[in-house]
């Protein structure tokens, strides 16, 4: 990834697996037992960061790199052309486009969702676009409405993600928006944005914003200065999230400063812990309570960024069903998560590949593909 302090925490080799507060299971899988392939040998993209699915019955693939380019294309191994969907690289700070999501409603209305980091002043941008109405292929690009834009004084920490829910509210995560340490206290403080999931209804606009705060959001009207748009909070940098599209369970993965990558389920209202604890392990706090923790974490003798994915629920690889599959940015690692098996979380690594996994995302069909920063999509393969 070309700006890693977006994602990527400090360096220090440290094993720190496991505390008090959770039980951590590790079970290695042969390594030869899977791979992964080119999964479009003939598609090459600049630097992408993500790979969505509109779920609107083209089968069409669309990819978005870091510095404002959204790609489309066929689903199909032998696609060797793309269309630009949207070019933003005037607007986009830094190679600084975090993230895309398509309305439920995408097949219909043709709106979709970007979040990126602009310039002058620098500021995060959760934007809605609209597709040509004679050509869904590209993006209008005078469609262009904000949602929210949020000042920032560093380009650290973005966050990114969007992702509707099964409620059909949509979902955005913010980073701490710090470059170390998160030295202005944001994702403890609940009169920030940063450092949060918020969560938002776009189809009730108010008459202030061009969206609404759900009624029952857990800081709905109240009378402590806290920003209504917060749905949970304690968050360093929340890459990526995803719905599990089964149970409806929202996975994050949150990057680690110094010592440990974290795995979390979210829900409303909860106190995921930084920059009190990374991980399971004190940063600046000493004391645990009312806190959230983790469902997962690994130290640096794993990897350094944590890439969050999604619950598998393809046929292709029907023995990963049901567990969430995510990777490391530094390590190249991937592994599947389990919460089946008695109430303990059940870790395996799936393969150690030579990439940096930049994003995982699915198509129409709940098939997992990996975004890495060497501008291909790869396909996890099964080989035993």
């Amino acid at each position: 990834m070309k700006h890693k302090s977006l994602i990527v925490s400090a360096f220090l080799v440290i094993l720190v697996v496991g505390s008090g507060l959770i039980s951590n299971f590790i079970i290695n899988v042969n390594n030869d037992s899977f791979n992964y392939a080119d999964a479009f040998p003939n598609l090459t993209f600049d630097h992408p960061d993500g790979i969505y699915s509109p779920a609107d019955g083209t089968n069409r693939l669309f990819v978005t790199g870091q510095m404002g380019l959204v790609y489309v294309f066929n689903n199909q191994r032998s696609e060797n052309t793309y269309t630009i969907f949207l070019d933003i690289r005037n607007r986009v700070h830094l190679g600084a486009f975090l993230g895309l999501a398509f309305d439920p409603r995408f097949a219909e209305n043709g709106r979709f969702y970007v979040n990126y980091i602009a310039d002058n002043p620098l500021r995060t941008i959760i934007a809605q676009w609209s597709v040509l109405l004679n050509n869904t292929n590209e993006a209008d690009k005078n469609s262009e409405k904000i949602m929210l834009e949020i000042p920032r004084l560093y380009d650290s920490h973005g966050g990114g993600q969007l992702a509707f829910g099964p409620d059909g509210y949509l979902y955005i995560g913010l980073g701490d928006g710090s470059p170390y340490g998160d030295l202005s206290g944001n994702a403890q403080n609940c009169s920030s944005l940063f450092g949060k999931i918020l969560r938002i209804d776009i189809n009730n606009p108010s008459q202030q914003k061009n969206y609404s705060v759900p009624a029952d959001n857990p800081f709905k009207d109240n009378t402590s200065g806290y920003k209504e748009e917060i749905f949970a909070y304690g968050f360093r940098n929340p890459w990526r999230f995803s719905f599990d599209s089964v149970t409806g369970k929202l996975w994050a993965s949150d990057v680690g400063q110094d010592r440990m990558e974290e795995i979390d389920i979210v829900d409303k209202g909860k106190n995921y812990g930084w920059n009190l604890m990374e991980g399971t392990l004190f940063y600046t706090g000493d004391n645990e309570s009312g806190l959230q923790a983790p469902v997962w974490t690994y130290g640096r003798d794993q990897g350094n960024a944590t890439i969050g994915g999604f619950v598998y629920h393809g046929t292709k690889l029907p023995q990963l069903a049901g567990s969430y599959i995510y990777g490391d940015f530094v390590s190249g690692r991937i592994w599947a998560l389990n919460l089946n098996h008695g109430g303990y979380p059940v870790n395996k690594e799936l393969l150690k590949t030579n990439l940096h996994i930049t994003s995982l995302g699915l198509d129409e069909k709940n098939e997992l593909y990996i975004c890495a920063d060497d501008g291909q999509i790869y396909e996890l393969t099964k080989t035993t």
